[in-house]
């Protein structure tokens, strides 16, 4: 982007050739695979994430270098396994400037040059131990994009007791929305929109038995509940979740 800039300023490009460039250095092709949005941190905010399932390894490390320019890549549902066979090609990133994080809880690779500044507070809350997978999905995705995220783990319906006093200290902690991961029945969410005056993101969960297999019955409840307040994103869709929190947090900063 400097150098098209230079560029126009020293008058070797019009400025018509300097947009069609810059509308050009967005969308990067890899070979006939892959089409990369290079300036999508710059355009929205938030930095590319890469679905890793169903990626070829060699593709997927060709993308993961080639996503690496912008600074910053998250790298979703990517296996321990698919991470030991693809670790050591990424190496040459260190060298040049980049952490290379993963959590295998998570399944995420974080790769990035430079830390960016918190804007905002966002809770996360389980039903279960089961949940928490999904939970720190969201947890990682929310602090990559500049929020501060307090957890609750394990405090579902199911031990009720357990839930209220840590509903209190996140809400003394001033966030802007919290973040509720349950499977089962998937009644949390409700019980939570109940208790507090902020936004609620329902993340059902493939947690359960029977006809809980799946998440449905927790999708299905989320959607149907009597609690006002509850967005509701689709079965073990953490990233989804925290990339609707940090949407909140950014607009209240904003005002």
């Amino acid at each position: 982007m400097k150098k098209i800039l230079n560029e126009l300023v020293n008058g070797k490009i019009s400025l018509e050739e300097a947009e069609k460039k810059l509308k050009v250095m967005q969308v990067v092709e890899l070979g006939d695979f892959a089409k990369l949005d290079t300036a999508r941190e710059v355009r929205t905010g938030f930095p590319e994430a890469i679905f890793a399932e169903s990626k070829d390894d060699a593709e997927l490390v060709k993308i993961i270098q080639g996503c690496a320019i912008g600074g910053r890549v998250l790298v979703t549902r990517l296996g321990e396994d698919k991470y030991s066979k693809i670790k050591n090609e990424l190496e040459f990133l260190r060298d040049e400037g980049f952490k290379i994080e993963y959590n295998n809880k998570a399944r995420i690779l974080v790769i990035k040059d430079h830390e960016i500044e918190k804007i905002g507070k966002i809770g996360v809350i389980t039903a279960g131990t089961s949940d928490i997978p999904v939970a720190e999905e969201a947890r990682i995705v929310a602090e990559e994009a500049g929020c501060e995220v307090l957890t609750s783990y394990d405090v579902g319906v199911a031990g009720i007791h357990r839930l209220f006093s840590q509903i209190r200290k996140i809400l003394e902690e001033d966030v802007k929305a919290i973040i509720v991961v349950a499977g089962m029945e998937g009644a949390l969410p409700s019980v939570v929109a109940g208790l507090v005056d902020i936004p609620v993101i329902g993340v059902p969960t493939s947690v359960g038995y029977g006809v809980g297999t799946g998440g449905f019955t927790a999708l299905n409840a989320m959607l149907q509940s009597c609690a006002p307040g509850i967005a509701v994103v689709n079965i073990d869709n953490g990233f989804g979740a925290a990339v609707f929190a940090v949407t909140i947090v950014k607009q209240t900063e904003r005002d």
